[in-house]
C-alpha cells in the first residue's frame, strides 16, 4: 500500500466521522430532485471515466437540454459522485484528482467541438496563410490541470493559441471572412462563458486565463509566433514555473508537437539551471508575504492548507525546482505531475527515497484536507472555515473526533514539509558572512586597496596575503570580470570571500590552492547557473576547494568541464562504488532518446564518462581507492564507453548491411592492462568476422567514425585520444582486419615486440564470438616455444632503443623509463611470459604484472623473495607516478632516494634474467 492510499484510508476509514452529509453542497445536490439520491447510489459504484461522461450528457441532452446545460447538470453528479466515493473510502486521491481532471478536460474538448462547428458556419473555416491548412484552436491546460492533479472545486488554468496566422476560407455569401485571430478571439470568449457563466444548473468551471502571455492585458488568443516572441522576449522566470505544466487538450498533434518544441526552450534549458533556486526562493517570499498579509487583515483565514507554511504549494515547489534545474538535459523530469515528478527523483536517487515518501504521505494528506474544505460548500477555498461547527464538519470528514486532533495531525505534516523547503530555499547567508562580504566587495571596487585587501586574506588565515591580494585583485579587474552584470559579480564576491577560511584551511601552499580557484571562478564567471550552485550548496564550494588543493589535474579537470559540478551535490554518490549496470543502461537510454542527433549522442557520451570519472577523481582524492583499484574501474568505464561508441557510430552509417556488427575492439597498452589514468589515450585494434561483401567497407567506414566520435573535440571535450599504431603492419597497414588474416599475421608476420604487445591485449567491446577467438590466437601466439637466447637478444634491443629515445638528462629518478623503473618491470614480465608459457599456460593469462611477477615466483621461474620485492616497486612506482600526474605534470620524475630499493630490486631481477646485458 502506498502513501497516499495509506493517508485516504486514515482519513476515511471511519464511516460514523466521515459522513457524507458534512458536505452542505452534497446534501442540497440530493435534496434537489428526489431521484438524485438513488442515481448516486449508482454513480458510486465504480470509478468515472470519460466514457461514463459521455454516455450520461448523451442522456441529458435527450431529454432537450442544451450542451451548456446538460454539462452543468452532469458537473454536478461528477462533483458528489466524486465527494460521496472519496468519504467512503472508494476512491483514493489520485482517483478523485484524475477524474476531475479528465471531466475538465471533457467539458473543454466538447464545448469547443460544438463552438468551433457554429462559428465555421457563420465565417468560414480559419486557413493557415502558410500552410493552406485547416486551423484548430489549441487549449492548453496549465497548473494542476495540465497535471492530472486537479481540485474537485478548483478554476481551470487555461490558454488559447493557434499555429498560423491568416483567414476563414468562406463558401458562401452569408459568411463573413475573418482573421484567424479574431476567430479564434471570438471562440475562445464563447468557450469561456460556456464553461463558467453561472446559470440556475450552476457552472461547469471557473476559468482563469491569467497565466496568458502578458496576462490579463494580453490578447485572449495567441499564434505560435506571438508565443515564440514572447518567450523570447519578455518571458519571466515565474512564467517558466507555469509552463511547466502546460499540456494541450485540443488540436492536432503536429501542431501540439511544433508548440512544444517552442515551449521546452522556453521552460527548460540545457544546462543545469541552478539559478531556479533563487527565482522559486523570490516567487515563494512574495506569496508568503501576500498569505501573511491576508491572515493580519483576517485572522479568520488563517491555516492556508495551499499557500501556508508547510502548505501544498511549498511541496510542488520541491518538486518543480529539480525539473527547472535537470529537465533540460533529463527528459524524464519533465513530468507535469507533482507526484510523479517526487517519485523519478526518488528513484534516480536525487532525492532521498525516504524524504519522498514522508513528502508523498504529507501532499496527500495535505490535497486531502484541501478537497474537504471545498467539499463543504463546493468552493474554491484552501483554508479553515470561520464557524466552529463547519471546524467539526472538516475534522469529521478527516476521521477525527474534534478540530484539536485534526490540528494535532495535521502540524507534524506542515512541519516536515517546512523542514525540506528550508533545506532547499532557505538563504544561505548570515550576519557575519554579509559583514565580511561588504569589505571584500569594498576593497575590490577600490584598486588602491590592495594592502587592506591583503590585511583581509592576512586575518583570514592566508600565508602569503600580499601575492594572494595582488591576485585577486588581477583577476577582478581582468576583462571577463569587469562586464559581468552587477548580480553576478555580487555572487563572484560572495563565493570568494566564503571561500577564504576554505582555503585557509588546506594544508598545502595556500596560495597554489587560491590560484587554481581563481582560474576556476574566472572560467564559470559568465555562467549564472554555476555560480547560484555553489552558492545555493556550501558543502559543494567546500570540496571544489579541497579538490582545488590537491591536484592541478583535477583543478584543471573541473575548470574545463564546470557541469561536473552538479556531481558533487550527492555526498552519498560520491562514495558509492560504481553501479556499472546502472551506468550502462542510462547511458544507452540516453544514446536511445536521441537517436538520429549525432551532436547530442557524442555530447551525451562525454558527459557521462566525465561524471563518472569526476566521481571516482573524488573518491581517489578522498583516499577512499587503491592506485589498482582506480584503474580497473577507469578500465570499466571506457570499456563501457567504448561500447556505447561503437554501436551508435554504427547506427550512423547508412549502407550498414545488418543491425548488429560482427565487429570487435581489442584493448592493448594499459587498457588492455587494465591500468588505466585518467588522461590515458587507447591503444586499440579492430577485428571483424563477416563473409558478407559489403562487410569490409562497411567496418572501415566504422572505424573511421568511431575513431572520430572518440577524439573530436565538442563543448564538453573529447572522450579519448586513439592510437591505432598495434594494428597488423602498422600504419602501412588496414585499419580494421579480420579475425583469420589477424591470427595468420600474428602467426607468420608479427614482430617480437607485436607479441610482447600481446601480453597485455584482450577482448574489449563488440561481438562477444571474435572475443572468444581473439582469446584463443592470443593464446596460441604466447604460447609457442622460443629459443631462450635469441628472445633475450631482440627484447635487450628493444629496451636500448626506448631508453634511447627517453634520455633523462635531469638529477632525478625516471619512474618509468630509468633503467629499474616501471618498463624494466614489464619488459621482464613480457619476457616471463614469451619464455615459458608453452610450458606453463597459466602465464597466458592478462592478470596484470603484480599477479604475473607473484606466479612467475610461486612457478619457481624467478626468486620468490625478488618476485615479491618488484611487485612491491611496482606498485610503489604507479603509486608514485599517478600522484605526481594528479600534480600536472607529464614527466614523473622524483628523488632517487625515495625509490632507491625498489630499484636495486628491479635491477638485481633484470640482471638475473639478462646476464647477457652484462
Amino acid at each position: 500500500m502506498n502513501s497516499e492510499q495509506k493517508n485516504n484510508m486514515t482519513t476515511s476509514s471511519s464511516t460514523s466521522f466521515a459522513s457524507v452529509t458534512a458536505s452542505r453542497f452534497l446534501q442540497r445536490w440530493l435534496e434537489g430532485a428526489v431521484e438524485r439520491k438513488s442515481i448516486l447510489e449508482e454513480m458510486s459504484r465504480l470509478s468515472l471515466t470519460p466514457a461514463t461522461f459521455a454516455q450520461i450528457l448523451q442522456k441529458e441532452m435527450l431529454t432537450g437540454a442544451s450542451l451548456n446545460k446538460a454539462m452543468r447538470r452532469l458537473r454536478n453528479l461528477v462533483i458528489c459522485t466524486l465527494i460521496k466515493r472519496d468519504l467512503e473510502n472508494k476512491a483514493d486521491l489520485n482517483e478523485v484528482v484524475t477524474t476531475i481532471s479528465e471531466f475538465a478536460d471533457f467539458v473543454v474538448v466538447n464545448h469547443l467541438k460544438a463552438l468551433h462547428a457554429e462559428l465555421c458556419e457563420t465565417h468560414g473555416v480559419p486557413i493557415g496563410e502558410d500552410s493552406g491548412t485547416e486551423q484548430e484552436l489549441i487549449v492548453l491546460g496549465m497548473g494542476k490541470l495540465g497535471g492530472y492533479e486537479l481540485n474537485v472545486s478548483s478554476d481551470i488554468d487555461l490558454i488559447f493559441c493557434y499555429a498560423e496566422d491568416g483567414e476563414t476560407k468562406i463558401i458562401n455569401e452569408k459568411q463573413r471572412c475573418l482573421s484567424n485571430h479574431e476567430f479564434f478571439s471570438r471562440l475562445g470568449k464563447k468557450l469561456i462563458a460556456a464553461i463558467s457563466e453561472i446559470t440556475e444548473d450552476g457552472f461547469s468551471f471557473r476559468v482563469d486565463m491569467a497565466l496568458r502571455p502578458n496576462g490579463n492585458s494580453g490578447p485572449l488568443v495567441a499564434s505560435f509566433a506571438m508565443v515564440e516572441e514572447y518567450f523570447m522576449i519578455q518571458g519571466r522566470e515565474w512564467e517558466r514555473y507555469a509552463w511547466v505544466k502546460a499540456r494541450a487538450i485540443t488540436g492536432k498533434a503536429d501542431d501540439i508537437t511544433l508548440l512544444d518544441k517552442i515551449i521546452r526552450p522556453f521552460v527548460y534549458r540545457r544546462y543545469l539551471d541552478y539559478g531556479s533556486i533563487d527565482s522559486l526562493r523570490s516567487m515563494h517570499a512574495q506569496i508568503r508575504a501576500e498569505v501573511v498579509r491576508q491572515e493580519t487583515k483576517h485572522p479568520e483565514r488563517s491555516n492556508n492548507v495551499k499557500l501556508g507554511r508547510g502548505g501544498i504549494r511549498e511541496v510542488e515547489f520541491l518538486a518543480q525546482v529539480f525539473q527547472l534545474i535537470r529537465g533540460g538535459r533529463e527528459a524524464h523530469l519533465r513530468d507535469r505531475s507533482t507526484r510523479n515528478t517526487l517519485n523519478t527523483l526518488a528513484k534516480k536517487g536525487i532525492l532521498d527515497p525516504a524524504i519522498v515518501h514522508r513528502l508523498l504521505d504529507s501532499y496527500t494528506f495535505l490535497r486531502n484536507l484541501e478537497h474537504r474544505l471545498q467539499y463543504l460548500d463546493d468552493a474554491q477555498t484552501h483554508t479553515f472555515p470561520v464557524h466552529s461547527e463547519d471546524q467539526l464538519r472538516i475534522a469529521q470528514m478527516m476521521c477525527c473526533v474534534d478540530v484539536d486532533e485534526l490540528l494535532e495531525k495535521l502540524q507534524p505534516h506542515r512541519a516536515f514539509v517546512a523542514e525540506q523547503f528550508d533545506a532547499m530555499f532557505k538563504d544561505k547567508a548570515n550576519s557575519d558572512d554579509e559583514l565580511e562580504q561588504e569589505l571584500l566587495a569594498g576593497n575590490l571596487a577600490n584598486s588602491d586597496n590592495e594592502e587592506m585587501l591583503a590585511a583581509q586574506l592576512s586575518k583570514a588565515g592566508f600565508s602569503d596575503s600580499v601575492s594572494a591580494a595582488r591576485r585577486l585583485t588581477a583577476t577582478w579587474n581582468s576583462p571577463k570580470l569587469q562586464t559581468l552584470s552587477e548580480a553576478s559579480r555580487n555572487k563572484l564576491v560572495a563565493l570568494v570571500n566564503s571561500s577564504l577560511t576554505l582555503i585557509a584551511k588546506q594544508d598545502n601552499n595556500h596560495l597554489i590552492c587560491w590560484n587554481r580557484l581563481l582560474d576556476f571562478m574566472e572560467a564559470i564567471a559568465r555562467r549564472s547557473a554555476y555560480l547560484a550552485l555553489l552558492t545555493e550548496y556550501p558543502h559543494a564550494l567546500a570540496r571544489v576547494v579541497r579538490m582545488m588543493g590537491a591536484s592541478e589535474w583535477a583543478a584543471i579537470f573541473l575548470t574545463r568541464h564546470p557541469i561536473l559540478l552538479d556531481e558533487l551535490l550527492d555526498e552519498s554518490s560520491l562514495h558509492q562504488r560504481p553501479d556499472w549496470v546502472a551506468f550502462k543502461n542510462d547511458l544507452q537510454q540516453q544514446l536511445a532518446q536521441h537517436k538520429g542527433d549525432t551532436e547530442r549522442q557524442m555530447e551525451v557520451l562525454r558527459e557521462l564518462h566525465h561524471a563518472m570519472q569526476f566521481r571516482l577523481l573524488a573518491q581517489d582524492l578522498e583516499g577512499q581507492l587503491s592506485v589498482e583499484h582506480l584503474a580497473d574501474e577507469l578500465s570499466q568505464l571506457a570499456d563501457l564507453i567504448v561500447a556505447a561508441t561503437m554501436q551508435a557510430a554504427w547506427e550512423t552509417i547508412a549502407s550498414r548491411h545488418r543491425p548488429v556488427p560482427q565487429f570487435a575492439v581489442i584493448a592493448y597498452g594499459k587498457l588492455g592492462g587494465k591500468e588505466l589514468g585518467y588522461a590515458s589515450d587507447l591503444d586499440v585494434i579492430f577485428l571483424y568476422d563477416d563473409d558478407d561483401q559489403d562487410a569490409p567497407a562497411n567496418y572501415a567506414k566504422l572505424a573511421q567514425r568511431f575513431i572520430t566520435w572518440m577524439t573530436s573535440h565538442t563543448p564538453a571535450g573529447i572522450l579519448f585520444d586513439i592510437d591505432i599504431a598495434l594494428r597488423p603492419d602498422g600504419a602501412s597497414g588496414l585499419l580494421v582486419s579480420s579475425v583469420t588474416s589477424f591470427a595468420k599475421y600474428q602467426e607468420k608476420s608479427a614482430w617480437l615486440w607485436e607479441h610482447q604487445a600481446l601480453t597485455r591485449a584482450r577482448y574489449c567491446a563488440g561481438d562477444a564470438n571474435i572475443g572468444e577467438r581473439f582469446e584463443k590466437i592470443r593464446d596460441q601466439v604466447l604460447s609457442q616455444e622460443r629459443d631462450p637466447a635469441a628472445l633475450s637478444r631482440e627484447i635487450l634491443n628493444m629496451r636500448q632503443k626506448m631508453h634511447e629515445a627517453h634520455i633523462n638528462r635531469s638529477d632525478l629518478f625516471d619512474l618509468k623509463h630509468d633503467a629499474g623503473g616501471m618498463i624494466d618491470i614489464e619488459f621482464i614480465v613480457q619476457h616471463l611470459v614469451l619464455r615459458y608459457s608453452h610450458q606453463f599456460p597459466q602465464l597466458t593469462a592478462n592478470i596484470g604484472n603484480i599477479a604475473l611477477l607473484k606466479r612467475c615466483g610461486e612457478l619457481g621461474l624467478i626468486d620468490t623473495q625478488l618476485a615479491e620485492q618488484t611487485s612491491i616497486a611496482y606498485r610503489w612506482f604507479r603509486k608514485l607516478q599517478h600522484g605526481i600526474r594528479l600534480q600536472g605534470e607529464d614527466r614523473a620524475r622524483i628523488s632517487h632516494d625515495k625509490i632507491m630499493q625498489e630499484a636495486e630490486s628491479t635491477k638485481r631481477l633484470w640482471n638475473t634474467l639478462f646476464i647477457q646485458a652484462d
